[in-house]
């Protein structure tokens, strides 16, 4: 298990934060990793996966007919999250994981989202590797944003 991870679940609880995430391209990846957290039902809020376009839409309140593999909609799915789930922070991911390219995107294309205190924002990623590899470097990645503000909060 992720060192990383447990840093996260420490720093949560010490502070009473909550968090959540928000999953398209990691399908449920991302949320069955921060679930390991130690003592993970004190911090974790919980986790949506939206992996069609419109669940994103009904669910999380992306705009409709945004571009699903954008900073904007990683952006939109963090917030969603973090308000349908009443938490402190929340971290997103959506992208192609490949092998082939989508609505444009070449595989690799990925957008982590962030909400916090008030605020969002991305981080863009441009990865390489089979499908596989694309979906781990980018929950790792995700693991590490987390961490990063819940040492912000």
């Amino acid at each position: 298990m992720s060192d990383t991870i447990q840093d996260v679940a420490e720093e949560a609880r010490r502070k009473g934060l909550r968090v959540a995430v928000a999953e398209s391209l990691t399908c449920g990846l991302l949320a069955g990793t921060v679930g390991k957290g130690m003592n993970a039902g004190e911090w974790f809020g919980g986790g949506v996966i939206a992996y069609q376009t419109q669940t994103k839409v009904t669910v999380l309140g992306v705009t409709a007919g945004l571009d699903p593999v954008s900073a904007e909609c990683a952006e939109q799915m963090a917030r969603g999250a973090q308000e349908l789930l009443q938490t402190d922070i929340a971290v997103s991911t959506t992208g192609v994981g490949g092998p082939g390219s989508e609505g444009g995107h070449p595989a690799g294309t990925v957008f982590l989202g962030w909400a916090l205190d008030g605020s969002a924002g991305h981080v863009a990623l441009a990865m390489d590797g089979e499908p596989e590899e694309i979906l781990q470097a980018t929950v790792d990645r995700a693991v590490a944003l987390l961490a990063e503000l819940v040492g912000r909060a």
